[in-house]
């Protein structure tokens, strides 16, 4: 009879890596290539979340050309287009295959915990000792909806841009989206083409052209070293890692989508949502101020272009530099919407994910439930996270940022276990 422990456990692997989004599989390719023995464990399918948690016209912010993972990359005839979701679940489908990665679909882990020398790792599928732990299963996990959705009157649908799909779904009449970054902006607009009124709450912002002197904005910021910047440079990398998403989009006439656009259209704005009261919704008077910050960063970003390309005497080369109008505001804008008079059917929560370590039983956690880690490195020996926002570079979050922050990931884990004890010396409590 085997004894209990052999018959709990589904193995003994020097790594495990949890997710199989491009991050985790990344830090696959790398293992595999220095022989590191490991495994992944993925609840769902590979790139679950693109297949099943993404509306229908959503496509990447990046070019297809910026579309690459260790060893392999887009190959296709529109370099310069975006992928739609189905485009980039293929893509990373196509990189697992070319990877060989070792993915056991299907395997949810329930459990992390410290043990011995390593890690229990407990799933709906068997239970693992590892020496070391790859945390890859993203920063967008749950949607972040603030605690005044409480207050919302009944009459009103709310949803979060997880459970959106299309505009054919929400009711008819108008909607209040919350949040004016890419997702906020990108339904804002797609929303009001289905003939319903909008109204977006905004809060903070990144403004950015989608081309700027013929090129993407992705290429400019690529090549002055924008994306590249790493977390050990910034003043305050904590205030880095929570700024929003670019309004950006990805189209096939590679239109510039920001606020002005859709005021041209009819949207509605409205100041940063700031709670309820009898059923109103109450705004920050602040939009003008936001919008007025987000328009000097831009600002300073195309300059900081501009410098470079003068630097390079490439100007002659390229279509002039120009600066974008400020963002109009409606100096009467309202500070409160009546939510129940039926004017509102719907309300968009566009506010942000967080990511879910429910499962984590290792004490790495701060006290809003982030991951505390350099660079990457969490705060528990042999523990690692992969797919954050600028987890070592500005780029980390997008499908090209995740080949350098592997590699440099797996070099450090890979000096790690050559320190620590082998499984056979692992001490084992189930």
């Amino acid at each position: 009879m085997k004894p209990a422990a052999e018959k709990l456990l589904a193995g003994f692997v020097d790594v495990i890596v949890i997710g199989a989004g491009h991050s985790g599989l990344a830090m696959s390719r790398f293992l595999t290539m220095r022989s590191i023995e490991h495994v992944i464990l993925e609840r769902g399918e590979v790139a679950n979340s693109w297949r099943y948690e993404r509306w229908d016209s959503l496509r990447l912010l990046t070019p297809n050309y910026l579309s690459r993972l260790p060893g392999y990359q887009y190959v296709g005839e529109d370099r310069d287009g975006y992928m739609s979701m189905q485009e980039v679940v293929a893509f990373i489908d196509g990189f697992a295959e070319f990877a060989r990665a070792p993915v056991k679909t299907g395997t949810e882990v329930t459990s992390v915990a410290a043990t011995g020398n390593g890690y229990h790792v407990i799933t709906n599928k068997g239970e693992w000792i590892t020496r070391a732990v790859v945390i890859a299963s993203g920063a967008f996990n749950l949607p972040t909806v603030p605690a005044v959705s409480a207050a919302i009157p009944n009459t009103v649908r709310q949803i979060t841009t997880r459970d959106y799909r299309n505009p054919n779904a929400l009711e008819d009449g108008g909607v209040l989206i919350v949040g004016a970054s890419a997702t906020g902006l990108q339904l804002a607009d797609e929303i009001h083409d289905s003939g319903r009124p909008v109204t977006v709450a905004v809060g903070e912002h990144v403004r950015m052209p989608r081309v700027y002197r013929g090129y993407d904005i992705q290429r400019w910021m690529e090549r002055v070293g924008l994306l590249d910047e790493s977390y050990e440079t910034v003043d305050d990398i904590r205030r880095a890692r929570r700024v929003p998403s670019p309004q950006l989009v990805g189209s096939d006439n590679r239109v510039t989508l920001d606020l002005n656009r859709l005021t041209d259209k009819g949207v509605r704005l409205a100041g940063r949502l700031a709670g309820m009261r009898d059923g109103t919704a109450q705004f920050s008077g602040s939009l003008r101020n936001v919008c007025a910050l987000a328009d000097l960063k831009q600002g300073r970003m195309l300059d900081a272009i501009d410098t470079w390309i003068d630097e390079k005497g490439l100007a002659q080369e390229l279509e002039p530099a120009r600066r974008f109008a400020p963002t109009a505001v409606n100096g009467s804008s309202s500070l409160g919407l009546d939510l129940k008079s039926g004017e509102i059917r719907t309300m968009v929560w566009a506010t942000g994910y967080r990511p879910d370590y429910s499962w984590l039983q290792v004490p790495v956690l701060d006290r809003k439930g982030q991951i505390l880690h350099d660079g990457g490195v969490a705060a528990a020996p042999g523990m690692y996270v992969m797919g954050l926002p600028f987890l070592r570079r500005r780029k980390s979050s997008f499908i090209h940022g995740a080949e350098d922050d592997a590699r440099d990931l797996s070099e450090h884990l890979a000096a790690y276990l050559d320190q620590t004890a082998s499984l056979r010396s692992f001490k084992v409590a189930v």
